[in-house]
Parts: structure tokens; sequence; C-alpha cells
């Protein structure tokens, strides 16, 4: 009898685990790995840019690139203007659609 009633009450916890195991699963694959996904294309994007690509900030500023430094780069701007900008600070879907404008 003591066997029964122990068998019954750890079916009874495992069906309780199901649902929330379901829910992480959820959880990572809605949104953790489509999150690290983006991340990783950012990273590759930012890598793969080269001096003469136009690219757009997170702030707005369109430009060519001048010079690269590190994790840095300088931005041309319309009639010779320069700043010098950390490679973070470019935006990826901005700079895809200024350029698929062109």
């Amino acid at each position: 009898m003591y066997s029964i009633l122990l068998q019954a009450s750890s079916g009874f916890q495992v069906q309780q685990l199901i649902p929330i195991a379901g829910i992480i699963l959820v959880f990572y694959f809605f949104m953790i790995r489509p999150q690290q996904k983006k991340a990783k294309d950012g990273k590759k994007f930012i890598d793969e840019l080269k001096k003469g690509d136009y690219v757009v900030t997170i702030g707005g500023a369109h430009g060519y690139i001048a010079e690269m430094e590190g994790d840095t780069f300088i931005l041309e701007v319309e009639k010779g203007g320069r700043i010098r900008f950390n490679k973070t600070a470019i935006s990826m879907e901005a700079t895809k659609a200024a350029n698929t404008k062109k």
C-alpha cells in the first residue's frame, strides 16, 4: 500500500514539472535564441565593415568610413567633416535600409 502511494505522489510531481519545462522551452525558442542570433549577426556585420562603406549610426549620422582604428572609426560626413565613433554606434538595420535605397 505504501509503495502505491509513493508511486502516485512521484508521478504527480513529474506531471507538475512538464508544463514548467514547456514554458522554459517556449522562452528559449521565442525569446533567447532569436536575440542571440541577432547579436551574432550584428557582430559579424560590424567586423566586416571596411574603409569607404556607407553607414548610419544609432544617433542618425550618415557618412562614409574614412579610417578604422581598433574599436573606433572616423565617419566622414558632408563637406569633409569628420567625427570619431565607436564601432558599436553603427546601426545595422538603418545602414542596410539606407544602402538598399541607393
